[in-house]
């Protein structure tokens, strides 16, 4: 009895388990547009590879500024000579044939050394400029990834908007199908008790049949934009995820004051250029630098062993002789003439900063542009929502009319359709208004420099 009721408990326990786990596996954090921006700024392969650039150029300060340190190496030999060089002596010194010339072989069979070499850079301009280029890198790359940064969010940020306005259209088209499906029960029950038409039932249908074939063309929408929302923020396709939905009312644009705002010259794409410019100025230094002479110290030291044998763990008594050989040396190399290279290179800098320049004046040209297209597309798009929320609220009373007066005979069906159609219309046209209007904001956020206030 006992062990019957440990299996029912233990039965229990598994079934709870496994509901709970399902319940947990079904419960996602919902997705706002804060939580999007995040997720892309951490998983997206722009945003990824923009900070690994980053990473790599302190990498690159590092080379750069071991030119700067003592470079030490060592360096080791073993050499066996078969045959000696011979070497002439004075006849005068030959003891068996004086006047013959006495060919002696100096050498030993064996020669075997080791030994370090250092030099350090004492006077090298172009190991300064380097160091100098080297940290202006990263703070391009720094600000190359930023701007990075902020062209994925304006991206996320717009489809974002995108799904919540297709989604509203969704909805929209849900109402229509709720009106008409309760119209069309109405109708029916009329004509079933022999006071409605055939064809007014009819009309209903096909009327309900295209509203539903539209609704389905709009969850495939809804479903190709979250698709397109994943893979803009990182996240695999196949993931499911929860948007909550965002209310956008006409209350909420006071936020955006348009009359003090103006274009930050702060903007990402003017810094990075600035800071390219920076660079073809320290190139500039760099090919400069082949004018300065270089000094140099140097030293070396190795220890050497001689002998008729095998030397290698052999001292003088075994006929190798080993002994210590040092030198200490200032290196001077003083450029005189290259064929005019470097003046060659120089003037090739001033080209490409000359056309930086005219890249800087053109980026603020359309900065200044997209800021004031941006101020008269949200001028307008508010002007176009406060019409078509004014529209839609009319449309809604004139069906409200239209719909009391055809319960009463007094309006035809095609009246009521055409209520209907237009309270449809006049819901998508102010939704479509609302997504110009949201797409605007984010063109002005970006023109003011103040795209990460999205992150708050």
């Amino acid at each position: 009895m006992f062990i019957q009721k440990l299996k029912q408990a233990g039965l229990l326990m598994t079934m709870f388990s496994f509901f709970a786990a399902k319940s947990f596996a079904q419960e996602k954090p919902e997705l706002s547009l804060k939580n999007a921006l995040n997720y892309a700024l951490q998983n997206y392969a722009d945003a990824r590879k923009a900070k690994l650039d980053v990473e790599n150029a302190n990498y690159q300060i590092q080379e750069v500024r071991s030119k700067a340190l003592p470079q030490v190496s060592g360096s080791g030999g073993l050499n066996y000579n078969p045959l000696l060089q011979m070497s002439a002596l004075p006849g005068e010194l030959n003891p068996t044939d004086p006047g013959k010339p006495l060919m002696v072989a100096f050498g030993q069979k064996w020669n075997a050394n080791i030994g370090v070499n250092v030099t350090q850079n004492i006077f090298d301009q172009s190991v300064f400029t380097g160091l100098k280029a080297a940290k202006t890198t990263k703070e391009f790359y720094t600000l190359n990834a930023q701007l990075t940064e902020e062209q994925v969010m304006e991206q996320v940020a717009t489809a974002y908007y995108q799904v919540l306005v297709q989604r509203q259209q969704v909805v929209n088209v849900d109402s229509n199908i709720s009106t008409t499906a309760k119209t069309k029960g109405i109708i029916n029950g009329l004509y079933e008790s022999g006071l409605g038409k055939k064809i007014d039932v009819d009309r209903l249908e096909v009327n309900l049949l295209n509203l539903q074939s539209q609704r389905q063309q709009l969850l495939n929408a809804v479903a190709q934009y979250e698709n397109q929302l994943k893979f803009l923020i990182g996240m695999p396709v196949e993931e499911s995820i929860i948007i909550p939905s965002a209310n956008v009312s006409p209350q909420n644009f006071g936020d955006v004051l348009l009359a003090d705002t103006t274009y930050s010259s702060n903007r990402s794409e003017l810094l990075v250029l600035e800071k390219q410019q920076q660079l073809l100025q320290l190139q500039k230094q760099s090919y400069k630098a082949e004018y300065y002479p270089t000094l140099s110290l140097s030293g070396s030291y190795s220890y050497q062993g001689l002998g008729n044998t095998f030397p290698i763990f052999k001292g003088i008594n075994k006929g190798v002789n080993w002994f210590d050989v040092s030198t200490i040396g200032l290196n001077l190399k003083v450029p005189i003439f290259n064929g005019n290279a470097t003046k060659a290179r120089m003037k090739q800098s001033d080209v490409e900063i000359k056309k930086l320049h005219e890249d800087i004046k053109l980026t603020r040209q359309n900065i200044s542009l997209d800021f004031a297209n941006a101020k008269t597309q949200i001028n307008n798009s508010i002007i176009v929502l406060n019409t078509q929320e004014r529209n839609t609220n009319l449309a809604q009373q004139v069906l409200d009319n239209t719909n009391n007066n055809y319960t009463q005979g007094l309006a035809t069906l095609t009246d009521l359709l055409d209520a209907q159609n237009a309270l449809f219309n006049s819901r998508n046209s102010y939704n479509a208004s609302l997504l110009d209007y949201k797409l605007a904001e984010i063109k002005l956020i970006k023109a003011q420099g103040q795209l990460r206030t999205l992150l708050n």
